[in-house]
């Protein structure tokens, strides 16, 4: 359930009967301090300017109108017009216990589903994956989750690079490679980065080299057998290392998912001549350019767009303007989500203007480019390894489950060999992935292996355990998580975790519209942390508590323990019994 739609729902119905416009903003928002109730209607202020009168007076109209009696149990005025609401309980208790028995937890039905195309990780398959594909590959996929939780349609689009001007180098190397008698699997690509220097060395200085990867280039665009034979031993290759880290990562991209540059090639120069017969695209210095008026410079210049090379190449630009048909027309997306670092924001508003322009979106489907900032290093700047060489993410994610090792086994002495490792396992994958999913989409971060670890703090670790010791409550009682009982809310910690229990719906609503999985981060930290002040405050199994009241309590730490379990699967990050 949406406790805030709902408010606004019901204010904006009072707001109507006072002669207002059905559109005009409620502004319900969450309570800043307790002592101000579980919400505040703000939207006296603005409306009374409407209606020139007194924002007070017309709160005061409001309160009489709104009918809140069986949801809230205080509507109070406060300043020149603010109305704060204070949840009753019974009623809170009410739709705790509905969703007890609800898979989704809190969220209510989703009204109206949407098919949403997510394009993300996106991988060059002349390189091994390193740390700055990880943004892309765990944000993409938290989104994703969330979207498939809330009953939308998600297809995901692994825009992996596999076409271009380096596998004409990369296959010219290979053939040669294989032509020795050297087995695939031993060189090719047991270490991409060195394969890709060793081919790039010897474009840049063997003689004749650089000549015959142009012309594969040339061959394996026109569609070559032999050389499409090369291409595809090397692009199997490479996507089986890329599937190896997504295993490793916990995240939901498999080889269905791959919608290579590749697979646009035939459309290519069909959208050309679209652009040209439209007359969008003009000829400038031998190549084919959209000039863009609306992204015009101060000088008045407008950006140019290239969609085919002199020549007659291709370009990202055009390979992208043919996802955005077959998505919006093909797939019949109602909205497209594409994560990319924040250098190619101004190359995908380009794409945006002209894939509308030229009518290979339709009207209606949302365009979403959704940037992210950098991985930095505790010196601040991008993350790279002691020698100044880039960061392999498998590597990365091998130190992290070393790394959880040695701080679990500080922390506990019962657990099997086989145990700590899978404790390890989940601990480190879980830090690195919470430690970049709880930053700000958009702004850069500094990863710390201390800071990612640690168990206090808003940390993969210290959710998992605060999900560990509920476990280890409902051992104690000797129920599990089918445990149902009615639910009381009599102290005002029962009472605030309850309300942080039915936010969930808000908080995914909020990342799902601006694809910022920080925000069911904070919500998980917030709401483990309300959980300890509960378990503090309000004894669950001590002598001498009445069995209804235990009953309830162990009720409220159920739903508390499957919403942290929920919430961090939604991240992609693993849960444990015991640790």
């Amino acid at each position: 359930m949406n406790i805030k739609d709902l408010l606004s729902s019901k204010t904006q119905a009072a707001m109507v009967a006072l002669g207002l416009p059905a559109d005009t903003n409620t502004a319900v928002t969450i309570s800043t301090k307790v002592e101000f109730g579980d919400y505040q209607i703000n939207g006296a202020m603005a409306a009374a300017k409407l209606l020139k009168t007194n924002p007070r007076a017309l709160a005061e109209q409001l309160v009489q109108k709104l009918d809140l009696a069986e949801m809230a149990e205080k509507v109070e005025i406060a300043g020149p017009g603010f109305i704060n609401i204070s949840l009753r309980k019974d009623w809170l208790a009410a739709q705790l216990a509905d969703a007890a028995q609800n898979p989704r937890l809190t969220l209510g039905a989703n009204p109206k589903p949407q098919t949403v195309v997510v394009d993300y990780s996106a991988p060059n398959l002349a390189k091994e994956m390193h740390v700055g594909h990880l943004r892309s590959t765990i944000i993409g996929d938290a989104l994703v989750r969330c979207l498939e939780f809330w009953g939308d349609k998600v297809i995901r689009q692994n825009h992996m690079g596999d076409w271009g001007t380096q596998f004409g180098m990369l296959i010219a190397h290979l053939e040669d490679k294989l032509a020795a008698g050297v087995d695939l699997e031993q060189v090719a690509l047991a270490d991409l980065e060195d394969f890709y220097r060793e081919a790039k060395k010897r474009f840049d200085d063997e003689a004749g080299f650089a000549d015959k990867s142009r012309d594969y280039v040339v061959k394996l665009q026109s569609g070559d057998a032999h050389c499409q034979k090369l291409w595809q031993l090397f692009i199997d290759t490479s996507i089986k290392h890329s599937e190896e880290v997504y295993q490793k990562l916990n995240v939901t991209l498999g080889h269905e998912h791959i919608k290579p540059e590749s697979a646009y090639n035939p459309m290519l120069q069909p959208i050309v001549d679209e652009l040209k017969a439209k007359g969008l695209a003009v000829e400038d210095q031998g190549a084919l350019v959209v000039f863009l008026q609306e992204l015009a410079d101060k000088e008045g210049n407008p950006s140019p767009f290239i969609v085919q090379k002199t020549g007659g190449g291709f370009l990202y630009a055009t390979t992208d303007l043919a996802a955005c048909k077959y998505r919006s027309f093909e797939l019949g997306a109602d909205r497209i989500v594409i994560f990319t670092d924040a250098r190619q924001a101004l190359h995908f508003k380009q794409v945006e203007l002209v894939a509308r322009k030229a009518g290979l979106l339709k009207d209606h489907v949302a365009y979403d480019h959704c940037p992210f900032g950098t991985m930095m290093g505790e010196d601040g700047k991008p993350f790279k390894t002691r020698t100044g060489g880039t960061v392999k993410l498998a590597e990365l994610l091998e130190e992290a489950v070393v790394r959880a090792q040695a701080v679990v086994e500080q922390k506990s002495s019962d657990l099997s060999a086989e145990e700590m490792a899978e404790v390890a396992r989940k601990v480190g994958i879980g830090a690195v992935k919470f430690a970049d999913l709880s930053k700000n989409r958009t702004s850069d971060y500094v990863f710390s292996w201390d800071a990612m670890l640690s168990f206090e703090g808003a940390t993969a670790p210290y959710l998992q355990y605060a999900y560990t010791r509920i476990s280890a409550i409902l051992r104690r009682a000797a129920i599990d998580e089918a445990f149902t009982a009615p639910l009381q809310l009599l102290e005002e910690q029962e009472k605030q975790l309850a309300v942080k229990l039915l936010r969930l719906e808000e908080t995914l609503q909020a990342v799902m519209k601006e694809a910022v999985p920080n925000l069911l981060c904070n919500y998980l930290y917030e709401l483990a942390s309300q959980f300890m002040s509960f378990y503090e405050a309000c004894p669950i199994l001590k002598e001498g508590i009445e069995p209804e009241l235990k009953n309830s309590r162990l009720m409220l730490s159920i739903l508390v323990a499957r919403t942290l379990k929920q919430g961090l699967d939604l991240l992609g990050i693993e849960v444990m019994e015991r640790m």
